[in-house]
Formats: structure tokens, C-alpha cells, sequence
């Protein structure tokens, strides 16, 4: 059977059927601290200039994955004392929590969890309260508090609108006075297709997939490899999971 939504012309889907539970697992070990990842996020979700819906943070390599502090802004921040210092790096987005605050604080409805996993926001329901922002331990949503703006030249692209079950959940244009995140890139993998990010990871430190299935990539990373949640003490159960990070040996010049 074909769980994927099904486009309209106008952009508009129907919620999946049988939806399968879409996850996504990072590789710290693998990341480079490159930001390619943001950036190709940043250009085909049309972010406005000082948006990150991607940041990667930095964290020690003999420390565990879900050690770093929520909503930090370590960047580039290395760990120890001159000249013994040392750096990993932890890409943060949306976890799309399996049990999300944000979804429980909204007044209006407007963040919603589909059966896929994946949370997204109406923009058309969005009130602007901010009570997701506050409730969301990982300091990944980001208000637009006014008029966009963008580089010159700037590429968009997905330059349309797209709606989940009839729901605007991604628009080009920028409504002033709503919250915005990481969507999975709902308009690709409705049609079979990656997040941006994982495609344009240069070293293949991000992979995606279906959690259900016994034989996908994100399964046995999850299930056997050893991949955990970031904070799972604090029980949102997120859809994005992290490969522990191995310390380094020092190279001996």
C-alpha cells in the first residue's frame, strides 16, 4: 500500500494512511561542523535572514550525546583547558517529540502531531502566544516578529504552499506573528523523498527513514547501534535520535 499523501494541484494533501513513523538519526561522529545542513535548510524552506531552523552546537567527545544542555547556544565552544581541549559537534532541530509540549500548551491547536511523528504548525491557527516556545526544552522554534528579510539573490526552494490534511503547513511568504521549525520537509517526504538536509549532508551523518520497518537504515542505528534521544529523562520521547559520540584518540605529531 502507498502511505504517502497524495498532492493536489494546489498543494494540498490528505493525511496519510497506515503512515509509517518517521524518524531521523544523526551521526555526531561523522559531522564536521560544516553547516551545509543549515544552509540547504535555510534555502528550500525560504528562512529569513537570522532564522536557523538548523544550528549545530557544540559539545565534548567523551561526553554523552544527551549531556548537552538544553536550548544552548554552544557554538564553537570547545571543552577543556589549553592546550587540552577538544570538540564535537551536535546538530539541534526540531526532535519532534512523540510526546511534545508544544503541543500540549498550544490554546489553539495549531502544533499538531501527524501519525507519521512528524509536528508541524498551521500558520493559518497560529495565535503568536509563544507558549510552545516556552514549553519546548530544546530551544528550537523561532518567532517572526516582523517583516522578512532575505539575501539578495537568495534561491528559494519549495516556492509554493503545502498543506497536511487540508493544514498550511509551510508557506514561501512569511506571516508576521507566528512560530516556525524544522517540518521534516513534509512537502518532500509526503512524495517518498528525504529531508533536504540528510540529501546535502556532504559525509552522511544524517539518515532518515521509516522506525517500523525492521529493515531500514534508522532501525537498526536505533535498535542495535546504539542511537539515543537528546534529554530522554525528560520524557517527550523524540523522533530524532543521536549515535553516541566516540572520543577521539589524539594523533601524536
Amino acid at each position: 500500500m502507498d502511505t504517502r499523501n497524495t498532492n493536489t494541484p494546489s498543494g494540498s494533501t490528505s493525511a496519510p494512511q497506515g503512515a509509517p513513523h518517521h524518524v531521523m538519526v544523526i551521526d555526531p561522529n561523522r559531522c564536521v561542523g560544516c553547516w551545509t545542513c543549515a544552509v540547504a535548510c535555510k534555502e528550500i524552506n525560504n528562512e529569513p535572514l537570522g532564522f536557523w531552523w538548523n544550528r549545530i552546537l557544540t559539545t565534548g567527545p567523551n561526553q554523552s550525546t544527551a549531556s548537552a544542555p538544553p536550548a544552548s547556544d554552544n557554538i564553537d565552544v570547545p571543552r577543556g583547558v589549553y592546550p587540552d581541549v577538544e570538540m564535537a559537534y551536535l546538530p539541534v532541530a526540531c526532535q519532534h517529540c512523540n510526546d511534545a509540549p508544544c503541543v500540549k500548551v498550544c490554546p489553539v491547536g495549531a502544533t499538531f502531531r501527524r501519525d507519521d511523528g512528524t509536528i508541524l504548525v498551521d500558520y493559518e491557527r497560529c495565535i503568536g502566544c509563544r507558549y510552545c516556545m516556552a514549553a519546548c526544552p530544546y530551544g528550537v522554534r523561532i518567532f517572526n516578529w516582523g517583516d522578512t528579510e532575505y539575501a539578495p539573490g537568495g534561491v528559494v526552494g519549495y516556492g509554493q504552499d503545502y498543506r497536511s490534511d487540508g493544514r498550511l503547513v509551510f508557506t514561501p511568504e512569511r506571516p508576521v506573528g507566528v512560530v516556525e521549525k524544522c517540518t521534516f520537509c513534509v512537502e518532500r517526504i509526503d512524495v517518498g523523498e528525504q529531508p533536504f538536509c540528510c540529501e546535502a549532508c556532504p559525509v552522511g551523518a544524517r539518515v532518515f527513514g521509516d522506525l517500523n520497518d525492521p529493515e531500514s537504515e534508522v532501525s537498526q542505528l536505533v535498535n542495535a547501534g546504539g542511537a539515543e534521544q537528546l534529554h530522554p529523562e525528560l520524557g517527550t520521547d523524540p523522533n530524532v535520535y543521536y549515535v553516541p559520540i566516540r572520543k577521539r584518540p589524539v594523533v601524536q605529531g
